[in-house]
């Protein structure tokens, strides 16, 4: 087999998801690059957490520097050229055997690995668990800033991966399925939304699977069979490619991560309801 063809089965061919005592044993890989990608919903620095306890030799992803800076909506992706500066900055190039972590379990991780992904990145990986399962492991902390050594990183950009309220509207008209991982009360309207100004409730069509209902209570990522049913359940089929959503485009990517582990695929849809529930010509419904 050709060099090329052997490099590129083995990147398509790393699991997405990574366990604690699998990366125990990599950490001191030359190409292995660990990052902290927490971020928090009600704006609690994530930053001081990191410097507090971290995995040794992680770098800190920040979700809102490594964003677009102009787009109003929170957190949306970055133009290429951005992405791999910032990323560059914290010793990642895109040959990088890459980890991400969050310090929930799985929440925030999701994101960062569905963002290297949509830049071409294959192998880049989400510890299961995240950094409580590695303090359940009895892995070792590393306290104070980090500051990598700077690398290059050449950004190959998946735009097939993105999807934005076009492309949303045409799913919805069409039947395509379209996916929410909301918790169940903001999905129905019922809860409030945490982002003042927007319409509570749910795009018409969309199906709701809470990002919750794929993690155990511990926050690991559920067995492939509980994964495949909780889509099932949701009338999704292996066949299917469906666009997820949820508040800000972060928690979309868990139930996309899910399907990556089954095998299949799905879109994110980057302004999720910060910018559909946030509009006057989008169409918003309530109820379950």
């Amino acid at each position: 087999m050709p060099v090329a063809a052997v490099v590129v089965w083995v990147m398509a061919s790393l699991s997405p998801l990574v366990s604690a005592s699998e990366l125990l044993a990599a950490l001191g890989d030359p190409d292995l690059k660990v990052l902290d990608a927490s971020w928090h919903l009600d704006g609690t620095p994530a930053r001081p957490i990191f410097e507090a306890g971290h995995i040794p030799g992680a770098a800190f992803f920040d979700l809102e520097a490594i964003s677009d800076q102009v787009n109003p909506l929170p957190h949306m992706m970055p133009s290429a050229d951005h992405f791999g500066e910032q990323v560059g900055r914290l010793g990642v190039s895109e040959t990088d055997r890459i980890v991400v972590y969050d310090t929930f379990g799985l929440f925030t991780a999701a994101r960062a690995w569905w963002m290297f992904r949509a830049m071409g990145c294959a192998r880049v990986q989400v510890l299961d668990g995240g950094l409580p399962a590695w303090i359940r492991m009895g892995g070792a902390l590393e306290t104070g800033a980090a500051s990598p050594a700077p690398a290059t990183f050449k950004a190959d950009p998946r735009p097939e991966m993105i999807a934005d309220v076009d492309r949303v509207r045409v799913a919805l008209d069409s039947g395509e399925p379209v996916l929410d991982a909301r918790a169940a009360g903001r999905f129905a309207g019922a809860a409030p939304e945490p982002r003042p100004g927007l319409r509570a409730g749910h795009m018409p069509g969309a199906v709701n699977l809470p990002f919750g209902e794929l993690l155990t209570s511990e926050g690991l990522m559920r067995e492939p069979e509980a994964l495949e049913a909780a889509f099932a359940a949701r009338g999704l089929g292996p066949a299917d490619r469906p666009i997820a959503s949820c508040g800000s485009g972060v928690t979309a990517a868990v139930p996309l991560l899910a399907l990556t582990l089954l095998g299949r695929e799905g879109v994110l849809y980057d302004g999720s309801w910060a910018e559909w529930g946030g509009r006057d010509d989008t169409e918003v419904v309530t109820g379950p």
